[in-house]
């Protein structure tokens, strides 16, 4: 019996009205900056991106900040996520988000993560990234964050 006062195709499951309402499907650009060869982590945050029903754009290994603007400005998107394991992370971040500012783009927000010292995080958060994933953030931790930010206002 459905007591969640929502009739469309999933009411027989019994999740909540508030559930059931699809959140904003997003653009996001996933890039792997730098010379990091590693590029499993960046995939996987990917496909889980991709699963919440956003359109995900993965632009492969060893993108310059450069391409990586120029990616997220042709397709329209409303995020970028990097993955840093390099130790880079300050100077690839800070040129990300310079270029955004070059290019009056500025509204395309940043997120990202990888091997980033605790210290350093408030430093890329005064810059203008939005969130820092540290290694063991689960992908449930990300989308949720990723719904939780870009939710339409009620």
């Amino acid at each position: 019996m459905n007591t969640t006062g929502y009739t469309g195709p999933i009411a027989a499951l019994g999740y909540p009205a508030a559930m059931a309402s699809a959140p904003p499907r997003l653009r996001i650009v996933v890039a792997k900056p730098g010379l990091d060869g590693h590029d499993r982590g960046a995939k996987i945050v990917a496909r889980a991106l991709r699963d919440a029903g956003h359109e995900v754009i993965y632009t492969g290994l060893h993108q310059t900040p450069e391409q990586i603007v120029e990616t997220a400005i042709q397709e329209d998107a409303d995020l970028i996520g990097l993955s840093v394991l390099s130790g880079a992370h300050m100077t690839l971040f800070r040129r990300l988000v310079e270029l955004l500012r070059e290019r009056d783009a500025a509204d395309i927000r940043v997120f990202g993560g990888g091997i980033i010292p605790d210290e350093d995080i408030p430093v890329l958060e005064e810059l203008g990234v939005a969130k820092v994933f540290t290694p063991g953030a689960t992908t449930g931790e990300i989308t949720s964050w990723v719904a939780e930010a870009f939710a339409e206002p009620a």
